[in-house]
């Protein structure tokens, strides 16, 4: 076996360790259970990955995003470690095989959904795996006062009966004191090692600013700065909105967000690693497996969901100790949209057993039934048939996924792509002969951009809605276009599956996740009011304001803030008023290049204290705009 830092050299490329790393890698190797709290950017996943590469056997590493495991592995695979992921594309021959693998094959890692954990299969041959450690990652998702409580990671303790010599690690970039205790409690880990690192970040500047002109003051920001950023927003339209304007005014930049292609992600991540466009316009779908040491900037140009989110994403700037800044640009008509948004697209518990209703309507499912395959359900379709919010009806749908009524799978990723293969006079001339087509043609053509150059994600159940048509109405248009030799037309009949886990029971299924339901919406509310306050408090440093939220008991002030900043000059300004007066007693008059020559001081806040002596009536101006004591 190697020895620690020759693992770390060996598939890292480096020696060193952050802290407190080396001592966690410690911990685990001791077989002593570890719960872990680094924020973001501290390298979490070496804390376990090391240890199950210095010791024999499997380490079992449990995420709850397939998008984070996807990554995890390829990343692992990449450095020519043998790694697997059962996700829910695997059939039952493709699980049994990865399973083989793993017990013969040298394979050192299993990642998996706490979901997927719940297989009966899967917890059988976890029994005949040699498991050396069991990582449990985003681990505030088992805790009810967590901000992505997940029933499902409950259930964990029964992988830690399977394996119970295994070492438990538990990690997470972002839980309060009450939040590690639940950890500590649901998972059993009574005399585990706490390692909490602060959340302070000395080098990092927290600002906030209030302007109606949201783009202007991006643009200004990122013209004086013209270094590596991330601008994040709320969704996903508007990513490429704002990339468009800063492209247009000058500032090289390209789009993420989660509805992209695997290519065009991959495209957009390596142009901004490498610096071609600096600037990145992403959601929060941005953000895993970013190790990206420069990044001088992350402006926040809406309301993020929580303080966790925010300081994740805030954190992603200034890894390489050098003075970054996190910025927060709003107003008023943001603030009040935030909270109309969580008014509007909350699911209650009324709202909740409607979607349920609905569903088992919509796939005509019996009193006491329970379906044994899985549904191709199309949300968009859905709602347009029940004229139901987007949003907030897939919000409901992930609360009865939460509660492990039923499962979404997401990542079936079976989608839809077009492309017009001539040109667009082609186009146009065959809009003339087929007025039929016209409204849908035009439609495509104002929503989807680049669909001359490369082949495009489309949503029928969309394009239905906006033509006030049936959706195979739509598709049988497209069929037509693609027919003709006008478009490439690929047609996917589903964006995703939807599998129903318990018989059909409709008040008693509900009435049981109630309390959950009620309570994690309170859950929400706080959090949500937590950043209101957050982005509204001009009164408290912003540092203080972050590691209070966090339970950390801090009272000197960043100096660094917006806050900060502001009331130091307030401070500078009063101190230097009686140097002031002083100086104009000795000298009758002077201009205010003397006074800053003889005080030695900056233009700045002399110019500020002379404004506020004239308005006291100390002092006043000449006609020569020199300065003199008030007669």
């Amino acid at each position: 076996m190697l020895s620690i830092t020759e693992i770390l050299k060996k598939y890292w490329g480096f020696s060193e360790f952050r802290e407190p790393q080396e001592a966690i890698i410690q911990s685990v190797l001791e077989k002593k259970d570890t719960l872990v709290l680094l924020p973001t950017g501290g390298g979490k996943s070496l804390c376990y990955q090391i240890p199950a590469l210095a010791q024999e056997g499997i380490c079992i590493v449990v995420s709850p995003l397939i998008a984070l495991i996807n990554d995890q592995v390829t990343s692992l695979q990449q450095k020519g470690i043998k790694a697997v992921a059962l996700t829910s594309q695997l059939s039952e021959d493709d699980l049994i095989r990865a399973f083989d693998n793993l017990q013969f094959g040298d394979y050192k890692f299993l990642y998996l959904s706490p979901e997927k954990f719940q297989s009966a299969l899967v917890q059988e041959k976890i029994k005949q795996l040699n498991v050396s450690t069991i990582a449990i990652d985003e681990a505030h998702c088992i805790s009810e006062w967590g901000h992505d409580f997940r029933p499902s990671y409950l259930k964990l303790n029964t992988l830690r009966e399977l394996k119970p010599n295994a070492t438990t690690i538990a990690l997470t970039a972002t839980a309060t004191n009450k939040v590690l205790n639940d950890i500590q409690k649901q998972l059993e880990l009574e005399n585990a090692v706490l390692f909490k690192k602060s959340f302070k970040r000395t080098n990092l500047n927290y600002n906030v600013i209030h302007t109606e002109d949201v783009y202007g003051k991006l643009l200004q920001l990122l013209n004086r700065l013209k270094e590596p950023s991330i601008v994040y927003t709320n969704n996903r339209k508007q990513t490429k909105e704002v990339s468009s304007f800063l492209n247009r005014n000058g500032i090289k930049s390209c789009y993420y967000h989660g509805g992209l292609s695997v290519t065009e992600k991959n495209s957009a991540f390596e142009l901004w690693m490498n610096e071609k466009t600096p600037t990145i316009v992403a959601t929060n779908a941005f953000g895993m497996g970013i190790d990206k040491a420069n990044v001088r900037c992350v402006i926040h140009i809406n309301i993020p969901q929580s303080i966790e989110n925010y300081i994740q994403e805030a954190g992603r700037a200034g890894r390489d100790g050098k003075p970054s800044y996190a910025i927060a640009i709003t107003n008023k008509s943001q603030l009040f949209e935030a909270e109309q948004k969580y008014n509007n697209t909350i699911a209650s518990t009324s709202f909740v057993k409607e979607i349920y209703n609905h569903l088992n309507q919509f796939f005509r499912i019996s009193i006491g039934e329970l379906p044994n395959h899985v549904f191709d359900f199309s949300l968009q379709e859905f709602c347009v048939i029940y004229k139901l919010n987007y949003l907030q009806t897939f919000n409901a749908i992930k609360v009865l996924e939460r509660e492990e009524v039923l499962l979404l799978d997401e990542n079936y990723s079976k989608k839809s792509t077009l492309k017009f293969i001539v040109s667009n006079n082609q186009v146009l001339n065959f809009i003339e002969n087929h007025p039929k087509l016209n409204p849908l043609i035009n439609l495509i053509l104002r929503n989807y951009g680049g669909i001359f150059e490369h082949y495009t994600v489309i949503n029928e159940a969309f394009l239905s809605k906006k033509l006030g048509i049936h959706k195979n109405e739509v598709i049988k248009q497209l069929h037509i276009l693609n027919k003709d030799g006008y478009v490439h037309y690929k047609f996917e009949n589903s964006t995703s599956k939807l599998t129903f886990l318990i018989e059909r029971e409709d008040n008693y299924t509900i009435n049981k996740i109630k309390p959950r339901i009620e309570q994690q919406n309170t859950l929400k509310l706080n959090k949500l009011k937590a950043v209101l306050n957050y982005f509204t408090n001009n009164k408290t440093c912003r540092n203080i304001q972050l590691l209070q939220y966090f339970n950390e008991k801090v009272s000197e002030n960043c100096n660094n803030c917006d806050i900060c900043i502001a009331k130091n000059k307030k401070i500078q300004i009063s101190t230097i008023e009686q140097p002031i007066l002083n100086l104009l007693r000795i000298n009758s008059e002077l201009t205010s290049f003397q006074i800053c020559d003889l005080l030695e001081l900056e233009k700045e806040p002399v110019l500020n204290s002379l404004k506020i002596l004239i308005e006291k009536n100390k002092i006043a101006i000449t006609s020569q705009n020199k300065f003199k004591l008030y007669k």
